[in-house]
């Protein structure tokens, strides 16, 4: 990954994190404050970029999606936000070092 100007270049061996969690909350505003701090992290440290998230309809569960060219600083620099969310209690991030099928990957609890 590389950047110019403010305008991210994809690399095809980029790193991804992506975390799982259990929702179950009735209001959607936690959900999204968590998504646009997550890219804040990203953008403010030049980690990355935030992909976006999924919830399910009933909001039982979600996931959120980052990549760049260092998936264990991105994770590094999420994670004591992710602590301190009620609802990342138990959540896992997926720490996928390149987008190659035999690319490292690593599993951590939240």
């Amino acid at each position: 990954m590389s950047w110019a100007g403010n305008n991210y270049i994809s690399d095809p061996n980029e790193h991804s994190v992506v975390i799982y969690f259990n929702y179950g909350l009735e209001e959607d505003g936690p959900y999204w404050d968590l998504g646009m701090e997550l890219e804040k992290i990203l953008r403010v440290n030049r980690l990355g970029v935030y992909d976006g998230h999924e919830i399910a309809m009933d909001n039982t569960d979600g996931s959120y999606y980052m990549y760049g060219p260092n998936a264990e600083l991105i994770f590094k620099a999420i994670k004591p936000t992710l602590e301190n969310v009620d609802f990342m209690k138990g959540a896992t991030a997926v720490l996928s070092f390149g987008r190659d099928e035999n690319a490292p990957v690593l599993e951590v609890e939240i």
